[in-house]
């Protein structure tokens, strides 16, 4: 199953040159406004003073390169030598033929009662076992292909990483170029490993003796897919190279320096298309059973190949290695120039440095992972997580940043999904009794849900369109804009609308049950009205009626009805709690995520009262657990203090020890169970800085609001302020 990211671009508005970000121009640089010393940033400074060195391999996580729809995953050696790491793209997708004389329109989920009707809900396996987990594991994301060295010892044995000595890799965020030296043998081996910004290619330049001798030389192995790594919930390795009979390569050449590879796997098809350098000798298959393919130098030391890969068999050669690296070379520099950029270089705060580290290395990151044609996975492009397929919930933590940051063209090459999922997304409604378009949680370029508990009743994901579209009007305030996004946000509020329930006996409008909230802890046959969902109804229904005003349309009278009529958000003791009606709230329910504080966070707080909120923050301060906290409820917590007028706190919460980033630069998940790199934690940290220092709307007029005036000195340029 291969998707095909030509037509989601053209959904969107985009071509290949939409990956180049923008010239930073639409909202101006404050740096020189209350009292800050006026001056530009030297964004290179900025840039290279983060960029990543280390000596040894990480046995989990990769350096990598890509351009946001393919990432290579790199050991020290700058290939897949020692570790098969993954290379993985937007469009590459599997399915498993399905269950033996199954169908789906088998499984009908579960019925449960919603409003005094029965619903059905995608939530268990209810008498389908196999289909249930079948619908769970596919469409699931496939490693392309493993390139590795193959290095041989004098005396013929296969080398490991500890005979490698004097090894140092450089990842130069600036260009994008990954550069891996090492000595083996008393040859010294030198690997630049690059990606092409606007194809899938990889490209690699060896340079080394032992090229000339034959000791080393490269290779390309494809492995067939498998919907959860090498039998790990979270593994780090995608594929398996042991079931060589259940798929197919074929190799053509195509002249003395060309070959293309097809592989085939059930019904999926791609393609690998090679080139390399007059100096190497030929491309083989190692032996006929087998899938993998070795490049041998023929004269001289140096050894290049690009290997492109592409989902249709378009005959495009790959370019040159030379031009691949120029390529990178050119982009990243552009994307660095573009939009936003943070200097904390002039603080007294020792902590300046590994906060700025964690802007840097997670703007990079989040582009080679996460500015492709759709919506990216938890972990990105490292590992498939969730079967490789992307949580809706997750959309905003994943992308909204770059709203913030003013690269809105990385950010608009996935958000077509919600016009493509926009028939599909009002069937569902419609089968499930409600109007409106009711987006899926856990789903694949196809838009089909995926059954589960939480993948079935979660709702915060549904006002998700409203609020990129308000972004986008922001920052881009024409009818172009409104027109784009009316028919998604008009269908998100007509499912707003229809899903809340008149409660007659009390006279308001309800949430649930059943429902799940962003906390994910909760009994969902007995949550009613939970604080963050109602707080984001609350927004959805008043910016979508401000967009029909935009339109020069009258009032919605439903919309109208049920946000005037929604039920306030639930307190206790002054304090707002979970969801209507909890007992034991602060000794039993602060785990996971600390939803009562919420709706003041990335979101603006409709329906809140602030002094309630600030007693409620204190009291998660006081009783949720650290260890129950991870990934993004620190950016979460970090963009609540700042509104609360706490910046000191802010601060301390994005550089928490629990919110933890490897010198990598990707965002560890922090909790067992849940897969690791988090992207969620990276684009929430930069959406939180963003608010930080351009800060949101009714914020202090004062420069960086969310941030100290003591001991932090804080340039910035080119953010937007929030929601």
């Amino acid at each position: 199953m291969i998707q095909r990211r030509t037509v989601l671009r053209g959904a969107v508005g985009g071509t290949a040159a939409s990956l180049i970000a923008a010239p930073a121009t639409a909202h101006a640089d404050r740096t020189s406004q209350s009292g800050q010393p006026s001056r530009r940033i030297d964004r290179k400074a900025v840039v290279d003073r983060h960029a990543i060195e280390r000596t040894a391999s990480d046995p989990e996580l990769p350096l990598q390169v890509g351009n946001g729809d393919i990432a290579f995953g790199a050991d020290i050696t700058g290939l897949q030598t020692f570790l098969p790491f993954a290379t993985m793209s937007q469009w590459g997708w599997h399915e498993d033929p399905l269950p033996e004389g199954q169908k789906l329109e088998d499984y009908k989920g579960t019925a449960w009662d919603t409003y005094g009707r029965p619903v059905r809900y995608w939530t268990d396996e209810a008498g389908h076992p196999d289909l249930y987990n079948w619908l769970r594991g596919n469409p699931h994301r496939i490693n392309l292909a493993r390139i590795g060295l193959s290095l041989r010892t004098s005396t013929g044995r296969d080398a490991t990483e500890d005979d490698l000595t004097d090894r140092h890799q450089r990842l130069d965020l600036w260009t994008g170029i990954l550069t891996s030296r090492f000595t083996f043998d008393g040859a010294p081996v030198t690997v630049e490993t690059a990606c092409h910004p606007t194809l899938d290619a990889i490209v690699v330049r060896i340079d080394s003796p032992l090229v000339e001798t034959g000791r080393l030389t490269v290779y390309v192995d494809f492995p067939y897919a498998t919907a959860k790594g090498q039998g790990k919930f979270s593994a780090p390795f995608v594929g398996f190279w042991d079931r060589p009979d259940v798929h197919t390569t074929t190799l053509t050449p195509q002249g003395a320096t060309r070959a293309r590879i097809t592989h085939r796997m059930d019904d999926t098809t791609y393609h690998a298309a090679l080139t390399w350098n007059a100096a190497a000798g030929k491309l083989t298959r190692d032996a006929p059973g087998r899938h993998r393919y070795t490049l041998t130098g023929a004269r001289g030391r140096r050894l290049e190949l690009t290997c492109l890969f592409t989902p249709d068999d378009t005959r495009i050669g790959a370019p040159p290695a030379a031009a691949v690296s120029r390529a990178a070379a050119a982009w990243w520099p552009e994307f660095w120039r573009s939009g936003g950029a943070v200097d904390l270089s002039g603080s007294r705060d020792p902590r300046w440095e590994e906060l700025e580290r964690r802007i840097v290395r997670s703007q990079f990151a989040l582009a080679v992972n996460e500015s492709g044609a759709y919506p990216p996975q938890e972990s990105g492009l490292v590992n498939n997580g969730w079967y490789g397929k992307f949580h809706m919930e997750m959309v905003v933590w994943h992308g909204a940043h770059y709203a913030l940051w003013n690269r809105w063209p990385l950010l608009d090459r996935s958000l077509g999904v919600y016009r493509s999922f926009l028939p599909s997304a009002l069937e569902r409604a419609k089968q499930q009794g409600f109007r409106g378009a009711r987006w899926p949680k856990m789903t694949a370029p196809e838009g089909r849900d995926s059954p589960g508990l939480q993948n079935a009743l979660l709702l915060w994901q549904m006002p998700h369109p409203i609020f990129f579209a308000e972004l986008d009007y922001r920052a881009h305030p024409t009818r172009a804009t409104l027109h784009k996004w009316r028919d998604v946000v008009f269908a998100t509020a007509d499912f707003l609308a229809s899903y809340a329930f008149h409660d007659r006996s009390s006279g308001r409008y309800v949430l649930g049950p059943p429902v799940i909230p962003a906390n994910e802890q909760s009994d969902p046959a007995v949550t009613k009205n939970p604080v963050m969902e109602l707080s984001y109804w609350r927004f959805g229904l008043r910016t979508a009626s401000v967009w029909r005003r935009r339109l020069g349309l009258g009032p919605d009278r439903k919309w109208n009805e049920v946000l005037a009529g929604l039920a306030p958000l639930p307190v206790q003791d002054g304090k707002y709690v979970l969801y209507e009606g909890v007992e034991d709230m602060w000794t039993k329910h602060t785990t996971d995520h600390p939803d009562p504080i919420a709706p003041y966070a990335m979101l603006p707080g409709d329906g809140v009262d602030v002094p309630t909120m600030r007693a409620t923050a204190h009291q998660v301060y006081e009783s949720w657990p650290v260890d129950d906290l991870y990934s993004w409820d620190f950016p979460v917590l970090a963009m609540n203090a700042a509104r609360l007028g706490d910046p000191a706190r802010a601060v301390d919460f994005l550089l928490h020890p629990k919110f933890g980033f490897t010198d990598e630069g990707l965002p560890a998940s922090g909790k067992e169970g849940v897969p690791s790199p988090y992207f969620p934690g990276a684009g929430g940290l930069l959406y939180a800085v963003a608010l930080m220092c351009a800060g949101w709307d009714n914020a202090p007029n004062r420069h960086a609001p969310g941030f100290p005036t003591k001991d932090w000195t804080v340039h910035w340029e080119n953010l937007a302020r929030a929601i």
